[in-house]
């Protein structure tokens, strides 16, 4: 099933917070992308009633098996594509923010090509 660019950047940030502080908080994901938090309380309702996040009683954010698979993949194609356009010379700020863009719009075929191609110039 595919998803919004946003939801994709949402289920991503809350893969990343988790990997850093081991936690998310509605609060924490404003923070990260700079979004009031009214945004993020709408987008989080949104993502929860698709089965992508849980939210405990104490208004901790987790990604359900489904909202994982989702985030690692994104995750995964934005680290790759980030660490290509640095081997191109691309300064690493610039290199994220392209990545995050690029990442959306490539499909699965051209993502593996991607992946090949990275994985044979790392050789």
């Amino acid at each position: 099933m595919k998803i919004h660019e946003s939801a994709e950047n949402y289920l991503e940030t809350i893969f990343v917070l988790q990997k850093r502080n081991g936690y998310v908080r509605s609060i924490d994901i404003a923070t990260e992308l700079n979004f009031s938090k009214p945004s993020i309380s709408n987008a989080m309702k949104q993502l929860r009633s698709k089965g992508y996040i849980q939210m405990d009683e104490s208004r901790l954010i987790t990604l359900t098996e489904k909202g994982r698979k989702v985030a690692e993949q994104i995750y995964e194609r934005h680290q790759l594509i980030s660490e290509f356009l640095e081997m191109l010379g691309v300064d690493s700020q610039t290199a994220a923010e392209d990545a995050c863009k690029i990442e959306h719009v490539l499909s699965k075929e051209t993502f593996e090509k991607f992946k090949e191609h990275v994985n044979e110039m790392k050789k």
